[in-house]
């Protein structure tokens, strides 16, 4: 699967985002051509995200990316992150009460839970499985219409969700999925790949506000490498500077802080260094339980002092473009991106991060060459939960940041 997204990336995914990155920054300029404004700018991170994801993923467009269209599924999608954080100890339980009778017996629960958050989350859930079965009803029956009507789809059946449903097509009777559980990783397979990428990028977006010096260094980049026209996917990926910028991003702010893990038979976990017990003896391997659960720390890796140095836990781009600690090198950091854990190891981590990386790099570099950013007056607070999300103060569980946003003189439009 990597390597299938790799070819993707290298021959199709460029165009793709940046061809949903000149509607963004279209939408923008339509607001902003005449003076400064402030915008939500984690609201169109989010129509972005979810409008490319739609493509490649679904082969549906969610949003036309113009300032007064309507997307109900886009705006549930948005609200999910903020009620299901406040849940958690139900969330745990969901694996359980699957198991509690039919679906309709199960709903009859839920809304007996008294609890503002999950009742919250009830609609929200609802026009997403609605929006899921209507894709996926509109799927089979293009297959059933034959070859033709494939090819008049969004993305001509060569989306991720069309070829998955022609491969359980072909598979035997035992291990073919039901529909009900196809419709049901449509929705979190497009949560997945929404809130974590548009995030950072808002993320990305303030901390260039913040740090305008180096908006301006990657500014300069850009324009230099491209001269006018978009970059391909090996050209964006050699850029130094964008690249630091989004690899410093994930390691002080990934979009998860935490990860589980649970072993399925006892195993005994070796520690890099010992450390001294409450018998004050030195311990070098801890036994862990089979169905232990298992909390890693995702920031306390990628910020640690013993690997990264004393500032560790500050956002400074410039340390990726100079040879990294010797200390990094010999900790074996078992993450598949770049010494962190942000996108996690192993056989579960994430198949998407180099999407999500270029996705990110293309949408900056149409961004930085057309308009400024800067810091309102409105105080944004980031909210911990299964992906941070940034909110104007803490009080608020609406996503939302705020940036002064204005043309940039030098860029090009085309």
């Amino acid at each position: 699967m990597f390597a299938a997204l790799a070819i993707w990336l290298l021959f199709f995914g460029a165009t793709l985002f940046y061809n949903t990155a000149h509607r963004l920054r279209d939408a923008i300029i339509a607001q902003v051509r005449g003076c400064p404004k402030e915008i939500d700018m984690v609201s169109w991170m989010g129509r972005t995200a979810l409008e490319i994801i739609g493509q490649v993923g679904l082969g549906h467009s969610f949003d036309p990316l113009t300032a007064d269209s309507d997307n109900k599924y886009g705006d549930a999608l948005k609200s999910l992150t903020p009620q299901i954080d406040q849940v958690h100890e139900l969330r745990r339980a969901l694996p359980y009460i699957y198991w509690w009778g039919p679906a309709w017996f199960r709903r009859w629960m839920l809304k007996m839970v008294p609890n503002k958050h999950v009742q919250n989350a009830i609609p929200i859930v609802d026009v997403m499985d609605r929006k899921s079965r209507e894709i996926f009803e509109a799927k089979v029956a293009a297959m059933e219409g034959g070859e033709e009507t494939v090819l008049r789809q969004v993305e001509k059946g060569k989306d991720i969700m069309s070829i998955l449903i022609k491969a359980n097509n072909a598979a035997s009777e035992t291990d073919r999925l039901c529909s009900e559980e196809i419709i049901a990783q449509m929705s979190t397979f497009v949560f997945a790949a929404t809130d974590s990428t548009s995030n950072t990028l808002a993320r990305i977006l303030q901390l260039l506000a913040l740090h305008p010096e180096i908006q301006e260094k990657l500014r300069k980049e850009i324009l230099e490498a491209h001269a006018g026209d978009h970059l391909p996917y090996d050209e964006l990926a050699s850029l130094p500077l964008l690249d630091a910028v989004c690899r410093e991003t994930l390691r002080v702010y990934p979009p998860g802080t935490t990860l589980t893990r649970e072993p399925r038979k006892d195993v005994v976990m070796p520690l890099s260094e010992p450390i001294r017990g409450r018998d004050g003896k030195m311990i070098s391997e801890v036994p862990i339980p089979k169905g232990t659960e298992i909390i890693v720390g995702t920031i306390g890796i990628n910020c640690s002092k013993a690997l990264w140095g004393e500032d560790a836990s500050e956002w400074r781009p410039e340390r990726w473009l100079s040879p990294l600690p010797d200390a990094l090198s010999n900790a074996r950091v078992p993450g598949v991106y770049s010494n962190l854990m942000t996108f996690h190891g192993g056989k579960r981590a994430c198949i998407g991060f180099k999407f999500s990386e270029t996705e990110m790099k293309c949408i900056m570099s149409v961004l930085l060459t057309n308009f400024i950013f800067e810091l309102s007056n409105k105080p944004i607070y980031w909210n911990v939960a299964g992906a941070w999300y940034p909110s104007v103060g803490k009080d608020s569980d609406q996503p939302q940041m705020p940036l002064k946003v204005s043309m940039y003189g030098g860029g090009s439009s085309g």
